[in-house]
Protein backbone atom coordinates (compact mmCIF):
# COMPACT_ATOMS: atom_id res chain seq x y z
CA UNK A 1 0.00 0.00 0.00
CA UNK A 2 2.78 2.46 -0.53
CA UNK A 3 3.43 4.81 -3.22
CA UNK A 4 6.37 4.68 -5.62
CA UNK A 5 7.18 5.35 -9.55
CA UNK A 6 7.28 2.28 -11.07
CA UNK A 7 8.79 2.21 -14.79
CA UNK A 8 6.98 0.33 -17.77
CA UNK A 9 8.84 -3.04 -19.40
CA UNK A 10 7.64 -6.44 -19.74
CA UNK A 11 9.28 -9.53 -19.06
CA UNK A 12 9.23 -11.93 -21.72
CA UNK A 13 10.16 -15.73 -20.08
CA UNK A 14 10.27 -19.03 -21.64
CA UNK A 15 9.73 -21.42 -18.80
CA UNK A 16 11.60 -23.67 -16.57
CA UNK A 17 14.14 -23.11 -14.29
CA UNK A 18 13.51 -19.44 -12.94
CA UNK A 19 16.03 -16.91 -14.36
CA UNK A 20 17.10 -14.60 -11.54
CA UNK A 21 18.23 -11.89 -13.97
CA UNK A 22 14.20 -10.98 -15.35
CA UNK A 23 12.86 -11.54 -11.64
CA UNK A 24 15.72 -8.43 -10.74
CA UNK A 25 14.80 -6.51 -13.74
CA UNK A 26 11.00 -6.32 -12.73
CA UNK A 27 12.20 -5.82 -9.60
CA UNK A 28 13.93 -2.56 -10.07
CA UNK A 29 11.27 -1.40 -12.07
CA UNK A 30 8.64 -2.01 -9.47
CA UNK A 31 10.63 1.19 -7.74
CA UNK A 32 10.79 -0.86 -4.74
CA UNK A 33 6.92 -1.32 -4.68
CA UNK A 34 4.42 -4.34 -4.23
CA UNK A 35 5.74 -7.21 -6.06
CA UNK A 36 2.25 -9.42 -6.81
CA UNK A 37 2.63 -13.28 -9.19
CA UNK A 38 -1.09 -13.95 -9.63
CA UNK A 39 -1.71 -17.99 -10.98
CA UNK A 40 -4.82 -19.98 -11.73
CA UNK A 41 -3.16 -22.75 -9.37
CA UNK A 42 -0.38 -23.85 -7.62
CA UNK A 43 1.49 -22.41 -4.30
CA UNK A 44 2.91 -18.74 -3.01
CA UNK A 45 6.40 -20.12 -3.48
CA UNK A 46 7.54 -16.82 -5.57
CA UNK A 47 6.75 -15.25 -2.34
CA UNK A 48 10.74 -16.15 -0.63
CA UNK A 49 12.03 -16.11 -3.63
CA UNK A 50 11.48 -12.59 -5.00
CA UNK A 51 11.94 -11.49 -1.33
CA UNK A 52 15.55 -12.96 -1.70
CA UNK A 53 16.46 -11.34 -4.76
CA UNK A 54 14.68 -8.35 -4.60
CA UNK A 55 14.37 -5.29 -2.44
CA UNK A 56 10.72 -4.49 -2.41
CA UNK A 57 7.80 -3.66 -0.26
CA UNK A 58 6.16 -6.72 -0.16
CA UNK A 59 5.91 -10.13 -2.53
CA UNK A 60 2.79 -11.63 -2.46
CA UNK A 61 0.89 -14.47 -4.64
CA UNK A 62 -3.07 -13.69 -5.74
CA UNK A 63 -4.37 -17.29 -6.83
CA UNK A 64 -7.53 -17.14 -9.06
CA UNK A 65 -9.04 -20.61 -9.66
CA UNK A 66 -11.97 -19.91 -11.11
CA UNK A 67 -14.53 -16.79 -12.55
CA UNK A 68 -16.63 -16.38 -9.06
CA UNK A 69 -12.61 -15.99 -7.46
CA UNK A 70 -11.86 -13.65 -10.47
CA UNK A 71 -15.26 -11.48 -9.53
CA UNK A 72 -14.10 -11.22 -6.25
CA UNK A 73 -13.36 -7.25 -5.57
CA UNK A 74 -10.86 -8.17 -3.26
CA UNK A 75 -8.81 -9.15 -6.73
CA UNK A 76 -9.05 -5.95 -8.66
CA UNK A 77 -8.17 -4.21 -5.45
CA UNK A 78 -4.95 -6.29 -5.28
CA UNK A 79 -4.02 -5.96 -8.28
CA UNK A 80 -4.81 -2.71 -9.09
CA UNK A 81 -2.33 -1.94 -5.94
CA UNK A 82 0.58 -3.53 -7.19
CA UNK A 83 4.22 -1.77 -8.60
CA UNK A 84 5.20 -5.06 -10.59
CA UNK A 85 3.08 -8.11 -11.37
CA UNK A 86 4.19 -11.33 -12.78
CA UNK A 87 1.86 -14.26 -14.32
CA UNK A 88 3.12 -17.31 -13.09
CA UNK A 89 3.22 -20.82 -15.34
CA UNK A 90 0.63 -23.19 -15.74
CA UNK A 91 -2.27 -23.54 -17.91
CA UNK A 92 -3.22 -20.20 -19.83
CA UNK A 93 -6.33 -22.24 -20.85
CA UNK A 94 -7.46 -21.79 -17.15
CA UNK A 95 -6.25 -17.87 -17.31
CA UNK A 96 -8.41 -17.17 -20.51
CA UNK A 97 -11.10 -19.37 -18.90
CA UNK A 98 -11.42 -18.37 -15.43
CA UNK A 99 -9.69 -14.55 -16.19
CA UNK A 100 -10.96 -13.12 -19.53
CA UNK A 101 -13.88 -10.33 -19.28
CA UNK A 102 -13.64 -10.27 -15.75
CA UNK A 103 -11.87 -7.24 -13.69
CA UNK A 104 -8.75 -9.02 -13.17
CA UNK A 105 -8.69 -8.82 -17.33
CA UNK A 106 -9.71 -5.24 -16.93
CA UNK A 107 -7.31 -4.83 -13.67
CA UNK A 108 -4.47 -6.62 -15.63
CA UNK A 109 -4.83 -4.15 -18.97
CA UNK A 110 -5.72 -1.17 -16.49
CA UNK A 111 -1.85 -1.97 -14.99
CA UNK A 112 0.09 -1.83 -18.19
CA UNK A 113 -2.18 1.61 -18.91
CA UNK A 114 -0.29 3.07 -15.98
CA UNK A 115 3.00 2.05 -16.45
CA UNK A 116 3.59 -1.14 -14.02
CA UNK A 117 5.74 -3.60 -15.10
CA UNK A 118 4.70 -7.23 -15.97
CA UNK A 119 6.31 -10.29 -17.02
CA UNK A 120 5.55 -13.64 -17.42
CA UNK A 121 6.62 -17.29 -17.61
CA UNK A 122 5.55 -20.25 -19.60
CA UNK A 123 1.64 -19.88 -19.53
CA UNK A 124 2.33 -16.29 -18.12
CA UNK A 125 4.21 -15.76 -21.61
CA UNK A 126 1.81 -17.14 -23.98
CA UNK A 127 -0.59 -14.56 -23.00
CA UNK A 128 0.76 -11.62 -23.20
CA UNK A 129 0.68 -11.20 -27.01
CA UNK A 130 -2.25 -9.45 -28.71
CA UNK A 131 -3.05 -13.21 -30.15
CA UNK A 132 -2.61 -16.03 -27.65
CA UNK A 133 -2.94 -20.09 -28.06
CA UNK A 134 -5.41 -20.37 -25.91
CA UNK A 135 -5.02 -24.55 -25.17
CA UNK A 136 -8.44 -24.51 -24.46
CA UNK A 137 -8.80 -27.58 -27.33
CA UNK A 138 -5.95 -29.39 -25.78
CA UNK A 139 -7.50 -31.41 -22.55
CA UNK A 140 -10.87 -32.40 -25.03
CA UNK A 141 -8.07 -33.02 -28.00
CA UNK A 142 -5.21 -35.09 -26.51
CA UNK A 143 -2.15 -33.95 -25.16
CA UNK A 144 -0.43 -30.36 -25.65
CA UNK A 145 -0.29 -29.59 -29.26
CA UNK A 146 2.98 -30.75 -31.11
CA UNK A 147 4.31 -28.90 -34.42
CA UNK A 148 3.72 -32.03 -36.43
CA UNK A 149 -0.13 -31.99 -36.33
CA UNK A 150 -0.05 -28.70 -36.41
CA UNK A 151 1.27 -28.18 -39.62
CA UNK A 152 -0.18 -31.57 -41.00
CA UNK A 153 -3.74 -29.80 -40.06
CA UNK A 154 -3.51 -26.07 -39.41
CA UNK A 155 -7.10 -25.99 -38.60
CA UNK A 156 -6.83 -29.31 -35.74
CA UNK A 157 -9.13 -28.68 -33.35
CA UNK A 158 -6.07 -28.13 -30.64
CA UNK A 159 -5.44 -24.54 -32.82
CA UNK A 160 -7.38 -22.18 -30.42
CA UNK A 161 -5.98 -18.58 -31.02
CA UNK A 162 -7.43 -15.96 -28.66
CA UNK A 163 -7.08 -12.26 -29.72
CA UNK A 164 -7.17 -9.25 -27.29
CA UNK A 165 -6.80 -10.64 -23.74
CA UNK A 166 -3.92 -8.29 -22.65
CA UNK A 167 -3.29 -5.00 -24.70
CA UNK A 168 0.40 -3.99 -24.36
CA UNK A 169 1.21 -1.59 -27.44
CA UNK A 170 5.03 -2.77 -27.85
CA UNK A 171 3.12 -6.28 -28.60
CA UNK A 172 0.46 -5.80 -30.99
CA UNK A 173 -0.05 -8.35 -33.96
CA UNK A 174 1.84 -10.81 -32.17
CA UNK A 175 1.73 -14.67 -30.90
CA UNK A 176 3.96 -16.29 -28.02
CA UNK A 177 5.53 -19.35 -27.81
CA UNK A 178 7.03 -20.89 -24.61
CA UNK A 179 9.84 -23.72 -23.94
CA UNK A 180 10.65 -23.24 -27.56
CA UNK A 181 13.40 -25.51 -28.94
CA UNK A 182 13.42 -27.47 -25.69
CA UNK A 183 9.71 -28.76 -26.95
CA UNK A 184 10.06 -28.34 -30.60
CA UNK A 185 7.15 -25.60 -31.42
CA UNK A 186 8.24 -23.74 -34.22
CA UNK A 187 6.15 -25.86 -36.46
CA UNK A 188 3.11 -24.67 -34.46
CA UNK A 189 4.35 -20.82 -34.46
CA UNK A 190 4.02 -20.78 -37.99
CA UNK A 191 1.00 -22.66 -38.11
CA UNK A 192 -0.20 -19.94 -35.56
CA UNK A 193 0.74 -17.09 -37.77
CA UNK A 194 -1.05 -19.04 -41.18
CA UNK A 195 -3.98 -19.00 -39.28
CA UNK A 196 -4.00 -15.11 -37.93
CA UNK A 197 -2.97 -14.40 -41.23
CA UNK A 198 -5.74 -16.47 -43.40
CA UNK A 199 -8.45 -15.01 -40.94
CA UNK A 200 -7.75 -11.54 -42.77
CA UNK A 201 -7.46 -10.30 -39.20
CA UNK A 202 -4.20 -8.52 -39.82
CA UNK A 203 -1.99 -7.92 -42.98
CA UNK A 204 1.42 -8.53 -41.03
CA UNK A 205 2.03 -10.92 -38.20
CA UNK A 206 4.97 -11.19 -35.43
CA UNK A 207 5.93 -13.96 -33.24
CA UNK A 208 8.22 -14.48 -30.38
CA UNK A 209 9.33 -18.00 -29.21
CA UNK A 210 11.48 -18.25 -26.38
CA UNK A 211 13.82 -20.97 -24.90
CA UNK A 212 13.41 -22.31 -21.27
CA UNK A 213 15.78 -20.41 -19.09
CA UNK A 214 15.96 -17.67 -21.31
CA UNK A 215 13.78 -14.20 -21.34
CA UNK A 216 12.89 -11.05 -23.57
CA UNK A 217 13.30 -7.74 -21.40
CA UNK A 218 11.41 -5.00 -23.38
CA UNK A 219 11.33 -1.37 -22.52
CA UNK A 220 8.56 0.54 -23.49
CA UNK A 221 8.80 1.64 -26.79
CA UNK A 222 9.64 -1.53 -28.06
CA UNK A 223 13.75 -2.69 -27.23
CA UNK A 224 14.69 -5.32 -26.00
CA UNK A 225 17.34 -7.66 -24.48
CA UNK A 226 17.71 -11.41 -24.24
CA UNK A 227 18.51 -12.96 -21.00
CA UNK A 228 19.27 -16.70 -19.95
CA UNK A 229 21.01 -19.68 -21.29
CA UNK A 230 19.03 -19.91 -24.82
CA UNK A 231 17.64 -18.50 -27.56
CA UNK A 232 14.60 -15.94 -28.64
CA UNK A 233 13.69 -16.13 -31.79
CA UNK A 234 11.76 -13.45 -33.90
CA UNK A 235 9.72 -14.12 -36.01
CA UNK A 236 7.43 -12.02 -39.31
CA UNK A 237 5.19 -12.95 -41.98
CA UNK A 238 3.67 -10.55 -44.45
CA UNK A 239 1.81 -12.51 -46.97
CA UNK A 240 -1.20 -14.80 -46.53
CA UNK A 241 -0.22 -18.70 -46.74
CA UNK A 242 -0.05 -20.39 -50.28
CA UNK A 243 -2.52 -23.08 -48.71
CA UNK A 244 -4.32 -22.79 -45.08
CA UNK A 245 -7.34 -25.21 -45.42
CA UNK A 246 -8.32 -27.85 -43.02
CA UNK A 247 -7.01 -31.56 -42.97
CA UNK A 248 -4.50 -29.87 -45.79
CA UNK A 249 -0.38 -29.96 -44.43
CA UNK A 250 0.40 -25.90 -44.90
CA UNK A 251 2.32 -24.61 -47.13
CA UNK A 252 3.31 -21.31 -46.30
CA UNK A 253 6.39 -18.95 -47.75
CA UNK A 254 8.53 -16.07 -47.00
CA UNK A 255 8.78 -16.07 -43.07
CA UNK A 256 12.03 -13.93 -41.61
CA UNK A 257 13.48 -15.10 -38.70
CA UNK A 258 16.16 -13.32 -36.48
CA UNK A 259 17.53 -15.84 -33.45
CA UNK A 260 19.05 -13.67 -30.83
CA UNK A 261 21.17 -15.23 -27.64
CA UNK A 262 22.06 -13.60 -24.60
CA UNK A 263 23.29 -10.05 -24.56
CA UNK A 264 21.75 -9.11 -28.13
CA UNK A 265 19.46 -6.50 -28.40
CA UNK A 266 15.62 -6.23 -30.47
CA UNK A 267 13.35 -3.61 -31.08
CA UNK A 268 9.82 -4.73 -31.45
CA UNK A 269 8.38 -1.63 -32.23
CA UNK A 270 10.68 -1.59 -35.50
CA UNK A 271 11.49 -5.06 -35.97
CA UNK A 272 14.92 -5.16 -36.74
CA UNK A 273 17.87 -6.37 -34.32
CA UNK A 274 21.03 -8.22 -33.82
CA UNK A 275 21.40 -12.25 -33.33
CA UNK A 276 21.76 -14.28 -36.91
CA UNK A 277 18.66 -14.15 -39.88
CA UNK A 278 17.15 -16.77 -41.96
CA UNK A 279 14.19 -17.60 -43.68
CA UNK A 280 11.56 -20.15 -43.11
CA UNK A 281 9.15 -21.96 -45.46
CA UNK A 282 6.50 -24.54 -45.26
CA UNK A 283 5.67 -26.93 -48.31
CA UNK A 284 3.60 -29.51 -47.17
CA UNK A 285 3.60 -29.67 -43.77
CA UNK A 286 7.45 -30.17 -43.68
CA UNK A 287 9.44 -27.01 -42.68
CA UNK A 288 12.86 -25.90 -44.40
CA UNK A 289 15.46 -23.31 -43.50
CA UNK A 290 17.87 -21.13 -45.55
CA UNK A 291 20.32 -21.81 -43.58
CA UNK A 292 23.66 -23.36 -44.45
CA UNK A 293 23.23 -26.50 -42.44
CA UNK A 294 19.29 -26.10 -43.47
CA UNK A 295 18.64 -25.86 -39.63
CA UNK A 296 15.16 -24.57 -38.58
CA UNK A 297 16.30 -23.29 -35.12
Amino acid sequence: NIHVASHPGYALIGGGTDLDEAFVWLCRRSGGGDFLVIRASGSDAYNPYVQSLCHVSSAATLIIPSRDAANDPFVARTISAAAAIFIAGGDQANYINFWRDTPVQRALNDAIHRGIPIGGTSAGLAVLGEFTYSAQGDTANGPNLDSPAALANPFNPQVVIVRGFLRIPELRDLITDTHFHARGRLGRSVVFMARILASGDVKKIHAIGIDPHTAFLVDRGGQGVVAGTGAAYFFEAAGPPAVCRPGTPLTFNGISVRKLVAGEKFNVSKWAGEGVGYTLSAVSGVLHSTQASGAIY
